[in-house]
């Protein structure tokens, strides 16, 4: 078995046995991610990786794998943890899972829409804490509708746009917001275009989607969030660092805002000292948008399928291939 692949977590069947059939792998079985030395120490020699978004995969990992090296796949819809320019330039095909996780993703959003709506999570605690003494009452856990309302999308994308139909379901008005607009979609999804600060102002619920860069990096920050309405709710289920952690937490805190659900964070694990932890009108969970047996099964298979497609000297599924242009190198 001449090909060698390093894959850094263990994941759902069948990816495993699909790369073990083809590949001598060597697999971090450990339930956390790598550390950077174990990274550099097991892609020696390797013609593909297959990692996830926690591994950073930088000039300094393809020359501690070598010349032999012709693959990196992610096990994720992001690949900013790759230097896909320094791959291109080496010829190194870099691919990922765009669009298997869409719709487990946005079952999530609209999860976490409801859940700080209606102050779900709150109320489960509060009958777990046996502070239910008195039956049904007319004031309690009191939250906010959800049909009929606005939805304000940032990022009409492949999620974005899941998310957008379940939002016609519940007869909510949908505005949108790409750097471009999108004819086709508007007219698809039924949804409208809005600038930022409009569509920050006008809607009840914001959910984040879009994709991370230098332009949305904190792209809602302390001024962004004092357009959102007392009553509104901020959703995030794309990236971290798209909010400003920092500005969100005093929003919270001084209910500027209604409140925010959170599946993303600046740093995860979420430090022990956030102030997201102390606060009652925040939802957080774990990063766990794709976290279906079903989506993250699929997510394995496209992974390998990919890795073993490239070593075995064909073109990966274009859906799934990062940088094209690496053909010409």
């Amino acid at each position: 078995m001449s090909k060698k692949v390093y894959v850094t977590r263990k994941i759902l069947d069948p990816a495993i046995p699909m790369l073990s059939r083809e590949c001598q792998v060597t697999l971090n079985k450990k339930p956390e991610p790598p550390s950077r030395a174990e990274i550099l120490k097991n892609v020696a020699g390797k013609g593909g990786i297959l990692c996830m978004l926690s591994d950073r995969m930088d000039a300094k990992v393809m020359d501690a794998a070598g010349p032999d090296l012709r693959v990196i796949s992610s096990y994720s819809t992001g690949f900013e943890h790759i230097d896909v320019k320094e791959a291109t330039a080496r010829g190194i095909y870099v691919t990922y899972t765009a669009d298997i996780l869409a719709e487990a993703t946005a079952d999530l959003t609209f999860a976490l829409i409801l859940a700080s709506a209606r102050v779900i999570i709150n109320a489960d605690r509060y009958v777990r804490a046996n502070k239910w003494k008195v039956g049904w009452s007319p004031d309690l856990m009191l939250g906010y509708d959800v049909y009929g309302t606005t939805l304000g999308i940032i990022g009409l994308g492949r999620i974005g746009g899941a998310v957008a139909r379940r939002a016609k379901g519940f007869n909510m008005k949908i505005l949108y917001y790409n750097r471009g607009r999108d004819h086709q979609r508007e007219s698809e999804l039924g949804a409208a275009y809005a600038e930022l600060d409009d569509l920050l102002a006008q809607s009840d619920f914001v959910s984040i989607h879009t994709s991370l860069n230098s332009a949305s990096r904190h792209m809602i920050n302390k001024r962004k969030l004092s357009l959102m309405k007392k009553t509104a709710f901020l959703v995030n289920t794309a990236r971290g660092n798209v909010v400003n952690e920092a500005d969100l937490a005093k929003t919270l805190k001084s209910n500027q805002i209604s409140g925010a659900a959170l599946d993303v964070f600046e740093n995860e694990p979420l430090p022990r000292t956030s102030p997201f932890l102390h606060l009652k009108n925040v939802v957080l969970l774990p990063h766990i948008g794709s976290a279906t047996y079903q989506t993250r099964s699929k997510m394995a298979q496209v992974a390998a399928k990919n890795l073993l497609d490239v070593l075995a000297g064909k073109e990966p599924d274009p859906r799934f291939l990062v940088n094209p242009e690496v053909k010409n190198t």
